[in-house]
Protein backbone atom coordinates (compact mmCIF):
# COMPACT_ATOMS: atom_id res chain seq x y z
CA UNK A 1 0.00 0.00 0.00
CA UNK A 2 1.81 3.80 -1.17
CA UNK A 3 1.05 2.43 2.43
CA UNK A 4 0.14 0.40 1.18
CA UNK A 5 2.47 5.74 -0.26
CA UNK A 6 1.86 4.31 1.69
CA UNK A 7 0.05 2.10 2.63
CA UNK A 8 0.68 1.98 3.52
CA UNK A 9 1.10 4.28 4.67
CA UNK A 10 0.05 5.22 9.55
CA UNK A 11 1.85 7.32 12.15
CA UNK A 12 3.04 10.38 10.31
CA UNK A 13 0.96 10.02 7.07
CA UNK A 14 -2.92 9.66 8.87
CA UNK A 15 -3.80 10.34 12.16
CA UNK A 16 -7.20 8.67 13.50
CA UNK A 17 -8.81 9.88 16.46
CA UNK A 18 -11.98 8.46 18.18
CA UNK A 19 -13.87 11.73 19.05
CA UNK A 20 -17.25 11.98 21.23
CA UNK A 21 -19.64 11.04 19.33
CA UNK A 22 -23.67 12.16 20.07
CA UNK A 23 -26.75 11.26 19.32
CA UNK A 24 -30.34 13.06 20.28
CA UNK A 25 -31.29 11.92 23.70
CA UNK A 26 -27.96 10.21 23.95
CA UNK A 27 -26.45 9.01 27.25
CA UNK A 28 -22.85 8.41 27.72
CA UNK A 29 -21.64 5.18 27.74
CA UNK A 30 -17.46 6.03 27.87
CA UNK A 31 -15.05 8.86 27.21
CA UNK A 32 -15.20 10.08 23.49
CA UNK A 33 -18.38 7.46 22.72
CA UNK A 34 -22.24 8.09 23.57
CA UNK A 35 -24.94 5.39 22.90
CA UNK A 36 -28.88 6.50 22.84
CA UNK A 37 -30.54 4.79 25.12
CA UNK A 38 -33.62 4.27 23.46
CA UNK A 39 -32.54 2.94 19.81
CA UNK A 40 -29.55 1.90 21.07
CA UNK A 41 -27.54 3.39 18.12
CA UNK A 42 -23.91 3.41 18.77
CA UNK A 43 -21.88 6.33 16.97
CA UNK A 44 -17.90 7.31 16.95
CA UNK A 45 -16.23 10.47 15.70
CA UNK A 46 -12.87 9.66 13.98
CA UNK A 47 -10.73 12.16 12.62
CA UNK A 48 -8.65 11.33 9.67
CA UNK A 49 -5.75 13.77 8.37
CA UNK A 50 -7.21 14.26 4.97
CA UNK A 51 -9.70 14.17 2.64
CA UNK A 52 -10.27 10.71 0.88
CA UNK A 53 -8.62 11.19 -2.63
CA UNK A 54 -10.59 8.47 -4.31
CA UNK A 55 -13.12 6.13 -3.97
CA UNK A 56 -12.63 4.10 -7.41
CA UNK A 57 -11.15 0.80 -6.28
CA UNK A 58 -9.68 0.62 -9.77
CA UNK A 59 -7.61 4.24 -8.86
CA UNK A 60 -6.96 3.83 -5.39
CA UNK A 61 -3.20 4.02 -4.41
CA UNK A 62 -3.11 4.87 -1.10
CA UNK A 63 -4.00 3.67 2.40
CA UNK A 64 -6.82 6.42 3.38
CA UNK A 65 -8.98 5.52 -0.06
CA UNK A 66 -7.94 2.14 0.81
CA UNK A 67 -9.18 2.31 4.16
CA UNK A 68 -12.12 3.59 3.28
CA UNK A 69 -13.07 0.57 0.02
CA UNK A 70 -12.34 -1.55 2.59
CA UNK A 71 -14.99 -0.45 5.37
CA UNK A 72 -17.81 0.00 2.35
CA UNK A 73 -16.33 -3.37 0.09
CA UNK A 74 -15.04 -6.76 0.36
CA UNK A 75 -12.51 -8.90 -1.63
CA UNK A 76 -12.84 -12.87 -2.25
CA UNK A 77 -11.07 -12.82 1.36
CA UNK A 78 -10.76 -10.26 4.10
CA UNK A 79 -7.51 -9.78 6.80
CA UNK A 80 -8.83 -10.22 10.15
CA UNK A 81 -7.60 -8.71 13.36
CA UNK A 82 -5.06 -11.44 14.00
CA UNK A 83 -3.63 -10.74 10.41
CA UNK A 84 -5.19 -13.97 9.04
CA UNK A 85 -7.16 -14.47 5.78
CA UNK A 86 -10.81 -15.19 6.52
CA UNK A 87 -13.51 -15.94 4.02
CA UNK A 88 -15.45 -12.63 2.36
CA UNK A 89 -17.19 -12.78 -0.85
CA UNK A 90 -16.03 -16.15 -1.08
CA UNK A 91 -16.64 -18.99 1.05
CA UNK A 92 -13.68 -21.07 -0.03
CA UNK A 93 -11.60 -21.85 -2.93
CA UNK A 94 -9.42 -25.01 -4.73
CA UNK A 95 -6.26 -24.52 -6.36
CA UNK A 96 -5.21 -26.83 -9.02
CA UNK A 97 -2.73 -29.52 -8.72
CA UNK A 98 -0.04 -26.97 -10.77
CA UNK A 99 -0.74 -24.19 -9.13
CA UNK A 100 -2.54 -22.42 -12.19
CA UNK A 101 -6.03 -22.26 -11.90
CA UNK A 102 -7.62 -21.37 -8.81
CA UNK A 103 -11.34 -22.01 -8.34
CA UNK A 104 -13.57 -19.98 -5.74
CA UNK A 105 -16.94 -20.21 -4.71
CA UNK A 106 -18.73 -16.81 -4.14
CA UNK A 107 -21.34 -16.74 -1.37
CA UNK A 108 -24.77 -17.04 -2.67
CA UNK A 109 -26.03 -14.38 0.29
CA UNK A 110 -23.72 -11.58 -0.75
CA UNK A 111 -25.43 -8.51 -1.91
CA UNK A 112 -24.88 -4.84 -3.03
CA UNK A 113 -26.32 -2.32 -1.09
CA UNK A 114 -29.16 -1.86 -3.53
CA UNK A 115 -30.15 -5.83 -2.98
CA UNK A 116 -28.89 -6.99 -6.22
CA UNK A 117 -26.67 -10.35 -5.55
CA UNK A 118 -23.00 -10.15 -5.86
CA UNK A 119 -21.70 -12.48 -8.33
CA UNK A 120 -18.45 -14.29 -9.77
CA UNK A 121 -19.65 -11.83 -12.79
CA UNK A 122 -18.82 -8.66 -11.25
CA UNK A 123 -15.30 -9.92 -10.09
CA UNK A 124 -14.62 -10.36 -13.79
CA UNK A 125 -15.93 -7.03 -14.55
CA UNK A 126 -13.51 -5.57 -11.98
CA UNK A 127 -10.94 -6.80 -12.62
CA UNK A 128 -11.32 -6.68 -16.40
CA UNK A 129 -11.59 -2.93 -16.08
CA UNK A 130 -8.62 -2.29 -13.80
CA UNK A 131 -6.09 -3.91 -16.49
CA UNK A 132 -7.69 -1.77 -18.83
CA UNK A 133 -5.00 0.55 -20.06
CA UNK A 134 -7.85 2.85 -20.94
CA UNK A 135 -8.40 3.01 -17.14
CA UNK A 136 -5.06 3.91 -16.24
CA UNK A 137 -4.90 2.14 -13.27
CA UNK A 138 -1.84 1.88 -11.32
CA UNK A 139 -2.37 -0.99 -9.11
CA UNK A 140 -4.12 -3.04 -11.60
CA UNK A 141 -0.70 -3.96 -13.73
CA UNK A 142 0.87 -4.04 -10.37
CA UNK A 143 -0.82 -6.59 -8.72
CA UNK A 144 -1.81 -8.61 -12.06
CA UNK A 145 0.88 -8.64 -14.36
CA UNK A 146 3.21 -11.83 -14.51
CA UNK A 147 0.22 -12.94 -12.11
CA UNK A 148 -2.91 -13.54 -13.80
CA UNK A 149 -2.69 -15.04 -17.34
CA UNK A 150 -2.67 -12.38 -20.11
CA UNK A 151 -2.35 -9.41 -17.74
CA UNK A 152 0.72 -8.03 -18.76
CA UNK A 153 -0.33 -8.41 -22.43
CA UNK A 154 -3.31 -6.38 -22.22
CA UNK A 155 -1.82 -3.93 -19.64
CA UNK A 156 0.74 -3.18 -22.36
CA UNK A 157 -1.99 -2.66 -24.91
CA UNK A 158 -1.27 -6.06 -26.58
CA UNK A 159 -4.52 -8.08 -25.75
CA UNK A 160 -8.19 -7.30 -24.87
CA UNK A 161 -9.23 -6.56 -21.54
CA UNK A 162 -11.63 -9.73 -22.37
CA UNK A 163 -8.45 -12.23 -22.94
CA UNK A 164 -7.53 -11.70 -18.90
CA UNK A 165 -7.15 -15.31 -16.99
CA UNK A 166 -10.69 -14.20 -15.00
CA UNK A 167 -14.34 -16.09 -16.30
CA UNK A 168 -17.74 -16.49 -14.64
CA UNK A 169 -18.39 -20.34 -14.54
CA UNK A 170 -21.53 -19.50 -13.64
CA UNK A 171 -22.78 -16.80 -11.31
CA UNK A 172 -21.40 -17.76 -8.44
CA UNK A 173 -18.21 -19.74 -9.11
CA UNK A 174 -15.09 -17.06 -10.28
CA UNK A 175 -12.13 -19.47 -12.37
CA UNK A 176 -8.95 -17.31 -12.40
CA UNK A 177 -5.87 -18.74 -14.19
CA UNK A 178 -2.74 -17.38 -13.32
CA UNK A 179 0.74 -16.82 -15.68
CA UNK A 180 2.88 -18.57 -12.76
CA UNK A 181 2.63 -20.41 -10.14
CA UNK A 182 2.04 -17.30 -7.37
CA UNK A 183 2.91 -18.17 -3.63
CA UNK A 184 0.94 -14.58 -2.89
CA UNK A 185 -2.05 -15.22 -4.97
CA UNK A 186 -4.51 -15.63 -1.75
CA UNK A 187 -3.13 -12.85 -0.32
CA UNK A 188 -4.44 -11.02 -3.44
CA UNK A 189 -7.49 -11.45 -2.62
CA UNK A 190 -8.09 -9.33 0.19
CA UNK A 191 -6.52 -6.34 -1.61
CA UNK A 192 -8.53 -3.29 -2.83
CA UNK A 193 -8.07 -2.91 -6.32
CA UNK A 194 -9.83 -6.65 -6.47
CA UNK A 195 -12.76 -5.67 -5.16
CA UNK A 196 -15.88 -6.97 -7.67
CA UNK A 197 -18.02 -3.89 -8.90
CA UNK A 198 -21.68 -3.56 -10.19
CA UNK A 199 -21.38 -2.74 -13.84
CA UNK A 200 -24.29 -2.20 -14.74
CA UNK A 201 -24.18 0.25 -11.68
CA UNK A 202 -20.87 2.04 -12.57
CA UNK A 203 -21.56 2.56 -16.22
CA UNK A 204 -25.07 4.33 -15.09
CA UNK A 205 -22.67 6.58 -13.18
CA UNK A 206 -20.07 7.38 -16.11
CA UNK A 207 -17.55 10.04 -15.25
CA UNK A 208 -19.34 10.63 -11.81
CA UNK A 209 -18.69 7.64 -10.63
CA UNK A 210 -17.07 7.46 -7.36
CA UNK A 211 -16.48 10.54 -6.79
CA UNK A 212 -19.51 11.39 -4.19
CA UNK A 213 -21.50 9.08 -1.81
CA UNK A 214 -25.08 8.86 -4.84
CA UNK A 215 -22.37 7.14 -7.31
CA UNK A 216 -21.29 4.66 -5.03
CA UNK A 217 -22.38 1.19 -3.93
CA UNK A 218 -21.40 -1.03 -1.13
CA UNK A 219 -20.79 -4.13 -0.79
CA UNK A 220 -18.93 -4.34 2.62
CA UNK A 221 -19.86 -3.56 6.19
CA UNK A 222 -20.77 0.18 5.78
CA UNK A 223 -22.20 2.84 3.58
CA UNK A 224 -20.47 5.85 2.84
CA UNK A 225 -22.63 9.02 3.29
CA UNK A 226 -22.20 12.73 2.88
CA UNK A 227 -18.84 12.37 1.32
CA UNK A 228 -17.53 14.05 -2.03
CA UNK A 229 -14.02 13.61 -3.73
CA UNK A 230 -13.46 17.41 -1.97
CA UNK A 231 -15.21 16.41 1.34
CA UNK A 232 -14.02 17.78 4.99
CA UNK A 233 -16.36 15.85 6.68
CA UNK A 234 -18.07 12.11 5.46
CA UNK A 235 -19.47 8.80 7.72
CA UNK A 236 -19.41 5.36 7.65
CA UNK A 237 -22.95 3.81 8.21
CA UNK A 238 -24.07 -0.17 8.77
CA UNK A 239 -25.22 -1.75 5.69
CA UNK A 240 -27.78 -3.62 6.67
CA UNK A 241 -27.13 -5.54 3.08
CA UNK A 242 -23.74 -6.76 4.29
CA UNK A 243 -23.84 -10.28 4.59
CA UNK A 244 -22.04 -10.37 7.77
CA UNK A 245 -24.19 -7.26 9.09
CA UNK A 246 -24.89 -9.41 12.46
CA UNK A 247 -20.91 -8.89 12.83
CA UNK A 248 -20.93 -4.90 12.53
CA UNK A 249 -22.01 -3.69 15.88
CA UNK A 250 -21.21 0.51 14.63
CA UNK A 251 -24.45 2.05 13.16
CA UNK A 252 -22.33 5.19 12.49
CA UNK A 253 -18.59 6.36 12.28
CA UNK A 254 -18.56 10.29 11.43
CA UNK A 255 -15.01 11.62 10.44
CA UNK A 256 -13.86 15.20 10.45
CA UNK A 257 -10.68 16.06 8.59
CA UNK A 258 -8.39 17.34 11.33
CA UNK A 259 -4.58 17.96 10.89
CA UNK A 260 -3.14 19.20 14.13
CA UNK A 261 -2.38 16.21 16.71
CA UNK A 262 -2.42 18.57 19.38
CA UNK A 263 -5.78 19.29 19.33
CA UNK A 264 -6.90 15.19 19.14
CA UNK A 265 -4.32 14.97 22.56
CA UNK A 266 -6.02 18.07 24.33
CA UNK A 267 -9.72 16.11 23.59
CA UNK A 268 -8.65 12.71 25.04
CA UNK A 269 -7.43 14.48 28.21
CA UNK A 270 -11.03 16.18 28.65
CA UNK A 271 -12.29 12.35 27.81
CA UNK A 272 -14.26 13.07 25.11
CA UNK A 273 -11.81 11.34 22.47
CA UNK A 274 -11.13 7.43 22.55
CA UNK A 275 -7.90 7.00 20.42
CA UNK A 276 -4.96 9.48 19.00
CA UNK A 277 -2.50 9.08 17.88
CA UNK A 278 0.68 10.59 18.96
CA UNK A 279 3.63 12.55 17.57
CA UNK A 280 7.33 12.25 19.42
CA UNK A 281 6.57 15.52 20.85
CA UNK A 282 3.66 14.45 22.96
CA UNK A 283 5.11 10.94 23.24
CA UNK A 284 7.07 11.81 26.67
CA UNK A 285 4.23 13.77 28.12
CA UNK A 286 1.78 10.97 28.04
CA UNK A 287 4.11 7.67 27.83
CA UNK A 288 2.80 7.21 31.98
CA UNK A 289 -0.28 6.83 31.06
CA UNK A 290 -2.43 4.06 31.73
CA UNK A 291 -4.03 4.31 27.78
CA UNK A 292 -0.40 4.30 26.51
CA UNK A 293 0.66 2.15 23.72
CA UNK A 294 2.94 1.29 20.96
CA UNK A 295 2.30 -0.76 17.85
CA UNK A 296 4.74 -1.68 15.35
CA UNK A 297 3.95 -1.50 12.14
CA UNK A 298 5.53 -2.33 8.64
CA UNK A 299 5.47 0.81 6.95
CA UNK A 300 8.54 2.33 5.68
CA UNK A 301 9.37 5.92 4.69
CA UNK A 302 12.69 6.32 2.36
CA UNK A 303 13.30 9.29 -0.22
CA UNK A 304 13.00 8.86 -3.75
CA UNK A 305 15.56 10.40 -6.00
CA UNK A 306 14.31 11.56 -9.58
CA UNK A 307 17.01 10.24 -12.01
CA UNK A 308 15.41 12.78 -14.19
CA UNK A 309 15.04 15.73 -12.92
CA UNK A 310 18.43 16.71 -12.84
CA UNK A 311 22.39 15.67 -13.64
CA UNK A 312 22.93 16.19 -9.80
CA UNK A 313 20.36 13.17 -8.88
CA UNK A 314 21.48 11.26 -12.27
CA UNK A 315 24.96 11.06 -10.48
CA UNK A 316 25.01 7.64 -8.18
CA UNK A 317 27.70 9.47 -6.02
CA UNK A 318 25.56 12.19 -5.80
CA UNK A 319 22.67 10.08 -4.58
CA UNK A 320 24.97 7.82 -1.92
CA UNK A 321 26.19 10.72 -0.68
CA UNK A 322 22.78 12.08 0.53
CA UNK A 323 21.67 8.65 1.63
CA UNK A 324 24.15 8.39 4.36
CA UNK A 325 24.43 12.44 5.16
CA UNK A 326 21.34 12.46 7.80
CA UNK A 327 21.13 10.54 11.29
CA UNK A 328 17.93 8.08 10.61
CA UNK A 329 18.85 7.30 15.15
CA UNK A 330 18.19 11.11 16.18
CA UNK A 331 14.77 10.79 13.88
CA UNK A 332 13.29 8.09 15.40
CA UNK A 333 14.36 8.78 18.62
CA UNK A 334 14.06 12.11 19.31
CA UNK A 335 11.94 13.36 16.91
CA UNK A 336 9.50 10.56 16.20
CA UNK A 337 10.08 8.61 19.74
CA UNK A 338 7.13 6.43 19.40
CA UNK A 339 8.85 3.14 18.86
CA UNK A 340 9.44 3.48 15.08
CA UNK A 341 13.21 2.27 14.34
CA UNK A 342 15.65 3.47 11.40
CA UNK A 343 15.52 2.01 8.58
CA UNK A 344 18.79 0.69 6.46
CA UNK A 345 17.31 -1.07 3.84
CA UNK A 346 13.47 -1.46 1.82
CA UNK A 347 12.21 -4.75 3.13
CA UNK A 348 10.84 -4.03 7.30
CA UNK A 349 11.76 -5.72 10.10
CA UNK A 350 9.55 -8.06 11.65
CA UNK A 351 7.61 -8.48 8.54
CA UNK A 352 9.08 -11.52 6.83
CA UNK A 353 10.84 -14.88 6.85
CA UNK A 354 13.47 -16.62 5.18
CA UNK A 355 11.70 -20.04 4.23
CA UNK A 356 14.20 -22.66 5.63
CA UNK A 357 15.86 -20.85 8.34
CA UNK A 358 13.40 -18.64 9.24
CA UNK A 359 15.19 -15.73 9.75
CA UNK A 360 14.07 -12.53 9.34
CA UNK A 361 14.74 -11.04 5.78
CA UNK A 362 15.70 -7.57 7.50
CA UNK A 363 18.64 -9.61 9.83
CA UNK A 364 19.64 -11.65 6.41
CA UNK A 365 19.69 -9.05 4.13
CA UNK A 366 21.67 -6.72 6.53
CA UNK A 367 22.34 -3.29 6.86
CA UNK A 368 22.21 -1.84 3.44
CA UNK A 369 22.79 2.06 3.74
CA UNK A 370 23.60 3.59 7.02
CA UNK A 371 24.24 7.24 8.59
CA UNK A 372 28.11 7.55 7.76
CA UNK A 373 29.05 11.22 8.01
CA UNK A 374 32.71 10.20 6.55
CA UNK A 375 31.65 8.20 3.71
CA UNK A 376 28.92 10.48 2.42
CA UNK A 377 31.27 13.57 2.30
CA UNK A 378 33.85 11.25 0.22
CA UNK A 379 30.93 10.15 -2.34
CA UNK A 380 29.85 14.23 -2.20
CA UNK A 381 33.10 15.48 -3.04
CA UNK A 382 33.79 12.39 -6.15
CA UNK A 383 29.92 13.24 -7.64
CA UNK A 384 30.79 17.10 -7.60
CA UNK A 385 33.56 16.96 -9.61
CA UNK A 386 32.53 13.76 -11.59
CA UNK A 387 29.26 16.58 -12.18
CA UNK A 388 31.58 19.91 -12.75
CA UNK A 389 30.28 21.63 -10.29
CA UNK A 390 31.39 22.99 -6.66
CA UNK A 391 27.48 23.75 -5.54
CA UNK A 392 24.27 22.17 -5.87
CA UNK A 393 20.33 23.03 -5.01
CA UNK A 394 17.71 20.50 -4.74
CA UNK A 395 14.21 20.87 -3.51
CA UNK A 396 12.46 17.96 -0.95
CA UNK A 397 9.01 17.34 -1.66
CA UNK A 398 6.59 15.91 1.48
CA UNK A 399 3.28 16.02 2.70
CA UNK A 400 2.38 18.68 4.77
CA UNK A 401 1.44 17.58 7.98
CA UNK A 402 3.21 18.89 10.77
CA UNK A 403 4.97 15.37 12.02
CA UNK A 404 6.05 15.14 8.20
CA UNK A 405 7.52 18.77 8.66
CA UNK A 406 9.31 18.53 11.79
CA UNK A 407 11.39 15.45 9.97
CA UNK A 408 11.69 17.25 6.44
CA UNK A 409 13.51 19.81 7.87
CA UNK A 410 15.66 17.96 10.20
CA UNK A 411 16.64 16.08 7.24
CA UNK A 412 17.01 19.26 5.05
CA UNK A 413 19.26 20.79 7.83
CA UNK A 414 21.47 17.59 8.15
CA UNK A 415 22.10 17.12 4.41
CA UNK A 416 22.81 21.14 4.22
CA UNK A 417 25.43 20.84 7.16
CA UNK A 418 26.91 17.41 6.51
CA UNK A 419 27.56 18.24 2.84
CA UNK A 420 29.29 21.29 1.66
CA UNK A 421 27.81 23.43 -1.33
CA UNK A 422 23.85 21.71 -0.83
CA UNK A 423 21.27 23.51 -0.68
CA UNK A 424 17.57 21.94 -0.13
CA UNK A 425 14.77 23.63 -0.34
CA UNK A 426 11.41 22.15 1.04
CA UNK A 427 8.49 21.95 -0.79
CA UNK A 428 5.46 20.76 1.30
CA UNK A 429 1.73 20.25 -0.09
CA UNK A 430 -1.34 17.95 0.54
CA UNK A 431 -0.88 14.21 -0.42
CA UNK A 432 -3.31 14.03 -2.48
CA UNK A 433 -1.25 17.01 -5.03
CA UNK A 434 2.30 14.76 -3.73
CA UNK A 435 0.90 11.96 -5.52
CA UNK A 436 0.11 14.06 -8.58
CA UNK A 437 3.18 15.31 -8.60
CA UNK A 438 4.82 11.82 -8.01
CA UNK A 439 2.89 10.62 -10.68
CA UNK A 440 4.01 13.28 -12.86
CA UNK A 441 7.51 12.88 -12.36
CA UNK A 442 7.25 16.86 -11.39
CA UNK A 443 9.80 16.53 -8.65
CA UNK A 444 13.50 15.80 -7.40
CA UNK A 445 13.67 14.02 -4.11
CA UNK A 446 10.49 13.00 -1.92
CA UNK A 447 9.85 11.84 1.27
CA UNK A 448 7.44 8.60 -0.07
CA UNK A 449 6.62 5.73 2.04
CA UNK A 450 5.41 1.90 1.31
CA UNK A 451 3.37 -0.09 3.29
CA UNK A 452 3.05 -3.92 2.54
CA UNK A 453 -0.70 -5.02 0.06
CA UNK A 454 0.45 -8.50 0.88
CA UNK A 455 3.36 -10.77 3.16
CA UNK A 456 5.36 -11.46 0.59
CA UNK A 457 8.86 -8.77 0.20
CA UNK A 458 7.47 -8.56 -3.57
CA UNK A 459 4.80 -6.14 -2.59
CA UNK A 460 8.14 -3.80 -1.95
CA UNK A 461 11.04 -4.95 -4.05
CA UNK A 462 8.59 -4.89 -7.46
CA UNK A 463 8.48 -1.32 -6.65
CA UNK A 464 11.82 -0.51 -8.60
CA UNK A 465 11.26 -2.28 -11.65
CA UNK A 466 11.87 -0.19 -14.46
CA UNK A 467 8.85 -0.56 -16.13
CA UNK A 468 6.79 -0.46 -12.20
CA UNK A 469 4.65 1.74 -12.04
CA UNK A 470 5.51 2.75 -8.67
CA UNK A 471 8.92 4.02 -9.61
CA UNK A 472 8.29 7.11 -11.44
CA UNK A 473 12.02 8.24 -10.68
CA UNK A 474 14.10 6.98 -13.84
CA UNK A 475 15.68 4.15 -11.64
CA UNK A 476 16.45 1.14 -14.51
CA UNK A 477 18.52 -1.81 -13.89
CA UNK A 478 17.90 -4.85 -15.85
CA UNK A 479 19.76 -7.23 -13.38
CA UNK A 480 17.65 -6.01 -10.93
CA UNK A 481 14.90 -6.34 -12.96
CA UNK A 482 15.93 -9.72 -13.87
CA UNK A 483 15.75 -10.76 -10.29
CA UNK A 484 12.43 -9.78 -9.73
CA UNK A 485 11.08 -11.11 -12.64
CA UNK A 486 12.54 -14.73 -12.06
CA UNK A 487 10.90 -14.25 -8.32
CA UNK A 488 7.29 -14.63 -10.05
CA UNK A 489 8.22 -16.83 -13.06
CA UNK A 490 10.72 -19.39 -13.24
CA UNK A 491 11.12 -19.62 -9.13
CA UNK A 492 7.61 -19.37 -8.42
CA UNK A 493 7.89 -22.83 -6.61
CA UNK A 494 10.52 -22.17 -5.06
CA UNK A 495 9.91 -20.21 -2.14
CA UNK A 496 13.96 -20.27 -1.39
CA UNK A 497 15.47 -19.09 -4.48
CA UNK A 498 12.82 -16.75 -4.77
CA UNK A 499 13.86 -14.87 -1.26
CA UNK A 500 17.82 -15.30 -2.10
CA UNK A 501 16.49 -13.76 -5.30
CA UNK A 502 15.00 -10.78 -3.14
CA UNK A 503 18.29 -10.59 -0.67
CA UNK A 504 20.81 -9.92 -4.12
CA UNK A 505 17.98 -7.42 -5.70
CA UNK A 506 17.94 -5.57 -2.51
CA UNK A 507 21.61 -5.16 -2.02
CA UNK A 508 21.86 -4.10 -5.73
CA UNK A 509 18.97 -1.22 -5.37
CA UNK A 510 21.04 0.31 -2.53
CA UNK A 511 24.26 -0.16 -4.03
CA UNK A 512 22.99 2.20 -7.27
CA UNK A 513 21.66 4.25 -4.43
CA UNK A 514 18.20 4.43 -5.98
CA UNK A 515 16.33 5.40 -2.86
CA UNK A 516 17.24 6.20 0.87
CA UNK A 517 15.77 4.54 3.55
CA UNK A 518 14.42 6.57 6.57
CA UNK A 519 12.81 4.81 9.20
CA UNK A 520 10.03 1.99 9.91
CA UNK A 521 7.33 3.28 11.73
CA UNK A 522 5.64 2.70 14.66
CA UNK A 523 1.64 3.78 16.12
CA UNK A 524 2.29 5.40 19.55
CA UNK A 525 -1.58 5.83 20.87
CA UNK A 526 -3.74 6.38 23.57
CA UNK A 527 -6.90 3.99 23.26
CA UNK A 528 -9.92 4.18 25.48
CA UNK A 529 -10.19 0.18 26.54
CA UNK A 530 -13.40 0.15 26.33
CA UNK A 531 -13.11 0.70 22.09
CA UNK A 532 -13.11 -2.73 21.52
CA UNK A 533 -12.04 -4.25 17.94
CA UNK A 534 -9.03 -1.89 17.24
CA UNK A 535 -5.88 -3.79 14.94
CA UNK A 536 -3.15 -3.55 16.80
CA UNK A 537 -1.24 -6.26 15.13
CA UNK A 538 1.49 -4.66 12.63
CA UNK A 539 0.64 -6.69 9.70
CA UNK A 540 -3.27 -5.33 10.02
CA UNK A 541 -4.14 -1.58 9.06
CA UNK A 542 -5.24 0.66 11.98
CA UNK A 543 -8.55 1.05 9.80
CA UNK A 544 -10.11 -2.06 10.07
CA UNK A 545 -13.68 -1.12 11.45
CA UNK A 546 -15.77 -4.42 10.21
CA UNK A 547 -15.12 -5.40 14.37
CA UNK A 548 -15.17 -1.67 15.72
CA UNK A 549 -17.82 -2.22 19.25
CA UNK A 550 -18.02 0.15 22.25
CA UNK A 551 -18.39 -1.69 25.66
CA UNK A 552 -18.04 -1.02 29.29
Amino acid sequence: MRLKRLFMLLSIGFIITFLAACTSGGEENSPGTKQDKASSEKSVNFVNKENIPTMDPALATDESSFAFLRSTMGGLYRLNLDGKLVPELATDHEVSADGLTWTFKIRENAKWENGDPITANDFVYAWRRAIDPATGSEYGPYLMNNVIKNATAISNGEMSPDQLGVLAEDDFTLVVELENPTPYFENLTSFGTLFPLNQKFVEAQGDKFATSSDTLLASGPYKLTNWTSTSDSWELVKNDNYWDADTVQMDKIHFDVVKDPQTAANLYEEGSVDRVNLTSDLVDQYSGNDDFVTIPNTFVYFIKFNQKANDALANKNIRAAISRAFDKEAIVDEILNDGSIAANGLVPTGFVSMPESREDFRKVSGDLVTFDKTKAQEYWKKGLSEIGKDKVELELLSDDDEATKSIVEYVANQLETNLPGLTVTIKQVPKEQRLDLEDAGDYQMEVARWGPDFEDPYTFMSLFTTDSGNNKMGYSNAEYDQLILETSTTLATDNEARFNNFVKAEKILFDDAAIAPIYQNARAELVNPKLKGVPNKPVVSAYEFKWLDIKE
